[in-house]
């Protein structure tokens, strides 16, 4: 079994390619705190997504954003220079915006509080339909 889970914070802007085939790919690094690090310590982690999610990364993610990610542990190898190469990382299979904002904006509106809400102020009429295609994910 190769499953890895993890909620950090991006270390760097997605930087999104796009393959021969035309199928897109984002690779970023996340920064997870260690949990019993008396010196706050993080590890750094390279990330990749592919298709859909990859552009979503690329379109509303930005350095210092947090996110969960779920997927898998993968190792490669390549040639530079005629030296071989060794890379760990994470191919995510879904990727979950945990604070949302415009990609440039450097803080996050807070969520609103359940009693900032009251249930008669809210008139379902007032809300306009949407389709798939509206939803950024």
């Amino acid at each position: 079994m190769n499953s890895v889970v993890l909620i950090g914070r991006l270390a760097r802007d997605p930087e999104l390619r796009f393959t021969a085939s035309g199928k897109a790919v984002a690779t970023f690094s996340v920064a997870v705190n260690r949990v019993y690090s008396k010196e706050k310590e993080a590890d750094f982690f390279n990330i990749v997504v592919w298709g859909k999610p990859a552009e979503n990364c690329a379109n509303y993610l930005s350095k210092g954003r947090l996110v969960g990610l779920q997927g898998r542990l993968q190792s490669r190898s390549y040639e530079q220079n005629g030296e071989k190469k060794y890379v760990t990382e994470i191919v995510a299979d879904q990727v979950e915006f945990l604070e949302w904002g415009n990609k440039t904006s450097p803080s996050t509106p807070s969520a609103p509080k359940h009693d900032d809400f009251n249930s008669q102020d809210i008139d379902l009429n007032d809300f306009e339909s949407i389709d798939d295609e509206d939803i950024p994910f």
